[in-house]
């Protein structure tokens, strides 16, 4: 797998799927705790944050913010 992007592969693994199962593939990989699976919910991080507006983007970090303390 040298030679190919992990967040290729993450995105090609999730080409085609509806909502509702990316919802419980994240759902499954958080109440695992699978530390192999946590590139995986970077890499949807990444495409959310992306693709939201700054009112949203300061929402999040106020959360994040909350439960880091």
């Amino acid at each position: 797998m040298n030679d190919i992007s992990i967040r290729k592969y993450i995105v090609n693994n999730f080409k085609g799927d509806n909502e509702s199962e990316i919802k419980e593939a994240i759902d499954d990989t958080i109440e695992e705790g699978l530390e192999e699976a946590l590139p995986g919910l970077g890499v949807f991080m990444e495409i959310i944050w992306k693709n939201i507006d700054e009112d949203l983007k300061n929402k999040l970090l106020e959360i994040l913010k909350a439960h880091l303390n």
